[in-house]
């Protein structure tokens, strides 16, 4: 009994071990983003590989984050200027009401942006984010350029000019 006692201790001791030394591989730029998949509004699985041969936006936001807030008007007015291009933006919620929050502040404000829901924090977990807005530039393969932490105005004409750069390439 002792024998099978010290056995189990053991197995357990390795398995234990090798689930520890297992990371996964910081997201950084100039490394690829981590796939994934949540459900937009409309309850449909969006997932970021869907995305690839287009530049993408993915941005980390919440509706009770006031540099958030202040960004989206930006949001909507670059989204508009990208129609037709190769181009994608991915406004990730991380709030906790899901789509009747999102959707109430969309009708409020006036806005509407392409929103997944990442409600348990899965996603923004796994890209390390520290608060939000959080925002990876994608290039079309799928390879994080830039990590903007804070609100921007993202209709500035150098933003623009610097997407459209990305998108030649």
């Amino acid at each position: 009994m002792k024998k099978w006692f010290c056995l189990v201790l053991i197995l357990l001791s390795v398995a234990l071990l090798a689930g520890c030394s297992r990371q996964e591989v910081p997201v950084a730029e100039g490394k690829t983003a981590p796939d994934f998949s949540l459900k937009d509004l409309a309850g449909r699985q969006v997932r970021l590989s869907d995305y690839r041969g287009k530049v993408v936006l993915l941005n980390f936001w919440a509706t009770w984050c006031p540099p958030c807030r202040e960004e989206i008007p930006s949001m909507v007015r670059l989204n508009q200027v990208m129609a037709g291009k190769p181009f994608q933006m991915l406004a990730v919620s991380i709030d906790e009401g899901g789509v009747n929050a999102i959707e109430a502040f969309f009708k409020k404000s006036g806005s509407v942006l392409p929103a997944l829901l990442d409600t348990d924090h899965a996603v923004s977990k796994r890209y390390g984010t520290t608060g939000v807005p959080e925002t990876f530039v994608l290039d079309k393969k799928g390879v994080i350029l830039k990590k903007v932490i804070g609100g921007m105005d993202w209709s500035d004409p150098q933003v623009i000019a610097y997407l459209n750069e990305i998108m030649q390439q």
